[in-house]
C-alpha cells in the first residue's frame, strides 16, 4: 500500500521500467532494464510537467540499464542478457553527444570481450568502469580516458588477485562465493571504492591512473551476511570527525536464504583498516530475521547527496531517506512508497538521484519514474 512520509509526489513519468536515472541540468536520463528500451531523455525544467526528448532503442538479448552524463556526453552501459542476442552488437558503452539533449548523437562505441559493461562512474574525462575482458574471469576495474570521447584510451586497470586466468592465477576464495565481480567502482579525490559482490569491497589508490594499487583489501561479510556488495559510496565531508563510507548490500542473488540485506555505515578514517559503526534497516521490515523474498531490501543509495540525508532505493520498500549526521545512529527522516506498477506486483524501486533544486527522482525496475519533493534536505 502506497505511504509517504516528508515527501510529496510532484509527478509521476509513465515509461518501461529502468535501472537508472541521472540528472544534469534540467535533463533526466533514464536507462532502462530490458530492450527494445535502452534509453529514454526527459525535460524536466517543469517538474510538473516532464516532456519526453528523445529515445535511444537497444537489441533484443542486450541491455542499456546504467547512463551517466557529465560535459555534453552521455554514456551507457551495452550488456548482454542471457545466451540470446546478435553477438556483433557487442558489449561495451555506447558514447553519445547530447549537447543537445533532444538530438543525442552517437559519437563511438567502445567495446569489450563478454558479456560487456555492469556499472559505472564517469567525471566528464575519466570513466571507471566494470567490464569483463579477455582473459579474465567475471568483471574487472578499468578505468579509460575520454578526453576525446570518439577515441576512449584505456589508462588502467585492477582486479581481484585470482582473475587473470589467461595470466595463470587461481581464485584463491573457493567456489561458494562464486567468481569474482567488480560491480561498481566509484571515484572521490584519488581513491576508488570498489563494491566486489560477494567478494566485499576494496579502496584502490589511483593517483597513478595507471597503476592501481590496493589501500584496504578484501573487506568482505560474507558468508555470515549472504548479500553481495553493490556499492560503496564515500562521504565527501567528516561526520563526528570521521570519514564515512555509507555500503549499500543487494537483496539479491543470496548465498543463501535470509532477512533482507541493509545499509552499513563504515568508519574509514584508518582508511587501511575499515571498521563498521552501524547498520540501517528499514524499521519494521525485519522482525524476527526469518528468510524473505529477493527484492524485499537495500539495492542503491543516491551517489549525488544534500547534507547528510542519503535518499535510498529500497527494492519494495520505496524511497527511504537516512540521515547520518551522527553516523553511529543513522535513522529515517522520510520516506515515499509509490503505488505498486501494476496489479498483483510489488514496487521494485531500482535507482535514486537528486537534482541542484533538492528533487528526487526514483526508477522502478517495472515501470516509470517518480519526481519527489521532500522537506528533509537542509
Amino acid at each position: 500500500m502506497a505511504s509517504h512520509s516528508n515527501t510529496t509526489l510532484v509527478a509521476h513519468i509513465d515509461c518501461p521500467g529502468g535501472g537508472q536515472v541521472w540528472i544534469d541540468d534540467a535533463t533526466l536520463y533514464i536507462a532502462h532494464m530490458s530492450a527494445p528500451h535502452g534509453t529514454t531523455v526527459v525535460d524536466v525544467a517543469d517538474p510538473h510537467h516532464p516532456r519526453m526528448l528523445a529515445t535511444i532503442d537497444i537489441p533484443q538479448g542486450w541491455h542499456s540499464h546504467k547512463v551517466r552524463v557529465a560535459n555534453g556526453v552521455m554514456l551507457v552501459n551495452h550488456e548482454k542478457l542471457g545466451q540470446s542476442g546478435d553477438a556483433d552488437f557487442g558489449g561495451g558503452l555506447g558514447i553519445y553527444d547530447v549537447s543537445r539533449p533532444g538530438e543525442p548523437k552517437p559519437i563511438t562505441k567502445w567495446r569489450t570481450a563478454g558479456r560487456g559493461v555492469h556499472r559505472y562512474d564517469f567525471d566528464g574525462r575519466y570513466a571507471y568502469i566494470s567490464p569483463t575482458a579477455e582473459g579474465y574471469v567475471g568483471n574487472i576495474m578499468m578505468i579509460l580516458d575520454l578526453a576525446d570521447p570518439a577515441k576512449p584510451v584505456e589508462v588502467g586497470r585492477w582486479w581481484m588477485p585470482g582473475q587473470w586466468k589467461a595470466g595463470g592465477e587461481h581464485d584463491p576464495s573457493g567456489a561458494y562465493l562464486g567468481s569474482p565481480r567488480c560491480h561498481h567502482p566509484l571515484r572521490m579525490g584519488d581513491r576508488l571504492y570498489v563494491s566486489y559482490w560477494h567478494h566485499g569491497m576494496f579502496i584502490l589508490d589511483i593517483s597513478d591512473m595507471a597503476r592501481p594499487t590496493i589501500v584496504a583489501a578484501h573487506i568482505h561479510t560474507s558468508p555470515a551476511f549472504p548479500h553481495p556488495t553493490h556499492t560503496c559510496l564515500p562521504i565527501p565531508r567528516p561526520l563526528k570527525g570521521r570519514k564515512i563510507m555509507v555500503v549499500a548490500d543487494e537483496d539479491v542473488a543470496k548465498l543463501n536464504p535470509a532477512p533482507p540485506s541493509f545499509a552499513w555505515i563504515y568508519d574509514i578514517t584508518v582508511e587501511q583498516l575499515p571498521v563498521p559503526i552501524a547498520t540501517f534497516q528499514v524499521p519494521g521490515l525485519d522482525v524476527d530475521g526469518s528468510p524473505q523474498p529477493p527484492m524485499s531490501g537495500c539495492h542503491q543509495p543516491s551517489e549525488r547527496l544534500n547534507g547528510t540525508v542519503i535518499p535510498f532505493a529500497w527494492f519494495a520498500q520505496g524511497l527511504r531517506l537516512v540521515d547520518i549526521a551522527d553516523p553511529f545512529a543513522p535513522k529515517e527522516v522520510g520516506h515515499y512508497l509509490p503505488d505498486p506498477p501494476e496489479a498483483g506486483q510489488r514496487v521494485s524501486s531500482n535507482d535514486v538521484t537528486i537534482d541542484d533544486r533538492g528533487l528526487i527522482y526514483l526508477v522502478d525496475r517495472v515501470r516509470g519514474v517518480d519526481i519527489i519533493e521532500t522537506s528533509v534536505f537542509a
